[in-house]
């Protein structure tokens, strides 16, 4: 079953057709990425469907139900979180606190419960810390809570970031270049925590990312956009193994790469 389902999802920006008529779907408990060149419109995808952009036209089918017409917050509250290509954090908060942030659109206290400091207030205060230190645990930054998220190194602001994103506790977590700038012990680090996403929290991932080999290691499907148009979808081996995709966007020394791996596996 579809977790979320697109339909013909198309974004104008004056004559300029950013996305054309793409449908796409992620099951649930899934790895997706989304692939392609620069400017192929894949962080457009991510806005439409998190409500930053209101489709020219299409549907989107998010857990059985359209999400056209909300504000990003209001699906954010539906079960979609999402990380940035460029790290939005709370640079003068504590990791604590930025997943506490996180973790507000699911608190029931409201103003009046804020001034009066209610029993019940309390108890949900003490339960959302407890539940963010053991979300920053669990993506590796146990320990660290009290620390200013600015002074973190590059690859835990990375982190932070995707606890955050699961302190609002999605069903569906967009991953924008989360590998980015990091290193490859920093890549292999983070490339399991996605896979863990699945595996320990049954979060279903899409993931915009240009490093190849994290893409191909650990997506269950490959969707790929070139000038906003989908060229091709499948399984890893065979985005590989497409022309157009290679033409497109991976190039002709990424296929010599693949066919001589592939032959030196075949020798085996």
């Amino acid at each position: 079953m579809a977790l979320l389902d697109a339909k013909g999802i198309s974004k104008n920006f004056g004559g300029v057709v950013a996305v054309d008529k793409v449908d796409f779907q992620i099951p649930e408990r899934s790895i997706v990425s989304l692939i392609g060149p620069n400017g192929a419109g894949k962080t457009t995808f991510f806005n439409l469907i998190t409500g930053i952009y209101e489709p020219t036209t299409g549907v989107v089918i998010f857990d059985g139900k359209p999400l056209g017409g909300l504000k990003p917050h209001e699906v954010t509250q539906r079960g979609i979180a999402r990380t940035f290509q460029n790290i939005r954090l709370f640079s003068n908060m504590t990791a604590l606190e930025n997943v506490l942030v996180g973790e507000h659109c699911r608190l029931n206290a409201g103003l009046l419960g804020a001034i009066l400091r209610s029993r019940k207030v309390k108890a949900e205060e003490v339960a959302a810390k407890n539940k963010a230190m053991e979300l920053l645990a669990f993506v590796g930054l146990g320990g660290k809570e009290e620390e200013y998220a600015k002074n973190l190194p590059y690859g835990d602001q990375r982190r932070l970031e995707i606890a955050r994103a699961l302190g609002t506790n999605p069903k569906l977590l967009f991953l924008d270049e989360p590998t980015a700038g990091m290193n490859p012990n920093e890549t292999a680090r983070l490339t399991r925590l996605i896979d863990q996403l699945r595996t320990e929290r049954s979060v279903s991932v899409l993931l915009i990312e240009h490093d190849m080999k994290v893409v191909m290691e650990i997506s269950d499907r490959v969707t790929v956009l070139s000038f906003g148009k989908k060229i091709a979808e499948g399984l890893p081996e065979e985005i590989k193994a497409n022309n157009e995709v290679i033409e497109a966007y991976l190039g002709k020394a990424y296929a010599k790469s693949h066919s001589e791996e592939k032959e030196k596996n075949s020798d085996r």
